[in-house]
């Protein structure tokens, strides 16, 4: 019951203020302005996070002034004690520059800065991930864009509109991938280039930021993989599982005690990243242990993907950004069936477009495990093959020219007469 008064009064006050957007399309933008936000505003995190720190770090070459606007006032204050522009969202200073920034990036929708304030700006969506997935307006499960009545469509109308055009673009990284992002966000504006994020896989060239959280993290795994206490490598496997209604099934045959022994014996560390979404928090949280750690589900997984020796994951697209680097990739798809059948379709093939060990159940996940970390004994790797006709498929080019995604973004401001 509670729930649907503050749906109906979440409703009519975004109705409300509708007049607001139309009336930010009369406040002149200023093309050097450049807003950044990322995940309706909670987080510092993916494409935004990592673009908004390039033009920062090269403010003065590109004549650009970035701005992160946030809903998290750790985040405002954390990237002000670094010396970086960033402002509250309700905030005067972050609403003026919210009517006044000519462009807008983000990640999911131009809410993740400020939509209320963002007529005529130029958006656009750098996105965040190479879809496995359907997505958008491919996706038949969301209900957003695939209303089944009148109703829905009516009650739907304040949130799709804040998705859409004017001035929008979405952001890929092959010409392989134009058309499926051309269907699933309905525009012909597809800017293909690297995406952001992963220059952090393949350089140094960012000097990044971290949260509190995301250093001590990152502490606690180096501290692991530099520990020669013991004359064996370490190393740290990386769990990062998509969200969906099955995750549950996780812990059907998981066995805490008996994985905490098999971890300690192969000197392995086993990093959980959850999804922001993900209601299990809690539940991964106790399972921690010496050698099972949960990192912050906020977090930017980008901090820390460089140091896994595996990745793990089932649906996910950081399994794209992975390829870059080359490693083994394990696909625990203990849900396959339920995740098709109530959650998503697929562009791909998920057995051909999936280049690793594809396990169902806890036995065979520890199996698969300790097949990858022995490779460096001298055991051949067979998926290398294909991780690389993969790779070649969805990026464009394996370097990031963070440049060029610069000057894509100033060529169509001057190409709408900005």
């Amino acid at each position: 019951m509670i729930i649907k008064i503050t749906d109906r009064l979440k409703y009519w006050g975004q109705l409300l203020l509708l007049p607001v957007y139309w009336l930010s399309f009369l406040v002149p933008r200023n093309k050097k302005i450049w807003l950044f936000g990322s995940t309706f505003g909670r987080r510092f995190a993916d494409n935004p996070r990592y673009m908004y720190l390039y033009v920062s770090q090269h403010k003065e070459e590109l004549s650009i002034r970035p701005i992160w606007i946030s809903h998290n006032e750790d985040i405002v204050r954390m990237l002000n004690a670094e010396g970086y522009e960033a402002y509250m969202y309700h905030s005067l200073k972050g609403i003026w520059y919210a009517l006044r920034g000519k462009v807008y990036l983000f990640d999911n929708y131009s809410k993740d800065i400020n939509f209320w304030q963002s007529g005529g700006a130029m958006k656009v969506n750098l996105w965040h991930g190479i879809p496995l997935k359907k997505i958008q307006h491919d996706n038949v499960f969301d209900k957003f864009r695939h209303p089944k009545n009148i109703w829905e469509k009516i009650r739907n109308f304040p949130r799709n509109i804040s998705d859409e055009k004017p001035n929008h673009y979405v952001l890929t990284t092959s010409e392989n991938l134009r058309g499926i992002f051309s269907s699933a966000f309905k525009t012909d504006n597809v800017l293909v280039a690297g995406y952001p994020r992963n220059e952090s896989l393949i350089s140094d060239a960012i000097k990044n930021v971290y949260s509190h959280e995301e250093k001590e993290d990152k502490k606690k795994i180096l501290s692991f993989l530099n520990d020669k206490a013991d004359s064996k490598n370490k190393k740290m496997i990386f769990y990062m599982p998509t969200f969906r209604k099955s995750e549950t099934l996780f812990f059907e045959n998981f066995d805490k005690n008996d994985f905490q022994k098999f971890l300690a014996k192969n000197n392995l560390l086993f990093c959980i990243k959850l999804h922001p979404k993900s209601k299990l928090n809690e539940e991964f949280k106790n399972i921690q242990s010496e050698n099972i750690m949960v990192i912050n589900k906020d977090a930017d997984p980008y901090v820390f993907l460089k140091l896994a020796d595996v990745l793990i994951t089932d649906y996910s697209s950081i399994y794209f950004d992975y390829l870059l680097l080359d490693r083994p990739i394990i696909f625990f798809a203990y849900d396959l069936k339920e995740y098709l059948n109530d959650s998503r379709e697929m562009y791909f093939d998920y057995d051909e477009f999936t280049p690793g060990d594809k396990v169902n159940d806890y036995h065979k996940l520890k199996k698969s495990i300790l097949r990858y970390v022995n490779f460096d004994n001298g055991k051949q790797d067979e998926y290398l093959d294909c991780r690389k006709k993969i790779r070649e498929k969805v990026f464009e080019n394996k370097i990031v020219n963070m440049n060029s995604i610069v000057y894509i973004i100033e060529e169509h401001i001057l190409k709408d007469g900005a």
